[in-house]
């Protein structure tokens, strides 16, 4: 009988790991395999943004297999398997969506999100008996900008968060108004707290209209890498050095290169 991909990887994996396996795969831990699930992980959500079919086929190949490696290492060690984790996984997915798999009713998105939330509290709250707090289950190493989003977020499903978009504008700017006080200053802990409360409600602000700062800001980082490579490329073909010429000159390349993207935007 043909083995599906699963079982084909898994069998890799095993052989990679055996006595006479793979030097370094047969020294790997959970632990040491953490870095490498991160790194792999950022190179395919690149791959979701700005890649083809072909480069997320192989990058969430690549997840997968460092996924499937950390819990071969665990079954190993007597812990748990792979079937555990993905059997544990779909009965919390039935708990926590009561309106398709039982007869709950949700008005609104809000309402869903909001038995979401309290069905995870319950949950985290069986395994120890004790009460757990709304955001006791954040990884501390999330990104800044996805940690305010899920801050945000989380705070809103149990209410704490403005009523209108308008009022959360309102704070965006007060926030600036603050910045702009402190960095008229010296006091560079005051500037940075003002900064980081600017950037707290802007995080705000876009997850109201369903956008996720840090998203935002990758695709802002991408379109200014790709304009300045295009300027640097018009200046070689003026046969000049960008680092040599004026402000005003290297404004004009950058006004070029922006609006040559004008017509693929347009597509």
């Amino acid at each position: 009988m043909e083995k599906n991909a699963l079982q084909q990887l898994q069998d890799v994996l095993d052989r990679l790991i055996a006595d006479d396996g793979c030097p370094w795969d047969k020294t790997q831990t959970p632990q040491s395999l953490t870095e490498y699930i991160i790194e792999e992980s950022h190179e395919l959500v690149s791959a979701i943004r700005y890649g083809s079919d072909d480069d997320v086929r192989e990058e969430l190949g690549d997840v997968a297999f460092l996924l499937i490696f950390v819990a071969r290492l665990y079954e190993r060690q007597g812990k748990f398997s792979l079937d555990d984790a993905l059997a544990n996984n779909a009965a919390k997915m039935i708990r926590r969506h009561p309106h398709v798999f039982a007869d709950a009713h949700f008005a609104t998105q809000d309402e869903q999100l909001k038995t979401w939330e309290q069905i995870k509290r319950t949950e985290h709250a069986a395994e120890d008996g004790k009460p757990k707090g709304l955001f006791d289950s954040l990884p501390d190493s999330l990104p800044p900008l996805t940690k305010a989003y899920r801050i945000h977020s989380k705070a809103a499903r149990v209410g704490f968060t403005w009523d209108e978009d308008e009022e959360v504008e309102q704070q965006v700017e007060a926030e600036w108004l603050e910045w702009l006080d402190a960095s008229a200053g010296t006091d560079q802990e005051a500037q940075k707290h003002e900064l980081g409360d600017l950037l707290f409600s802007i995080a705000e602000l876009g997850r109201r209209k369903g956008i996720k700062a840090s998203e935002a800001l990758d695709f802002a980082n991408a379109r200014f890498l790709k304009r300045f490579a295009r300027m640097e490329e018009l200046a070689r073909q003026q046969g000049r050095d960008l680092p040599d010429m004026t402000l005003d000159e290297k404004d004009e390349l950058w006004n070029q290169a922006k609006a040559e993207e004008k017509p693929q935007g347009a597509e």
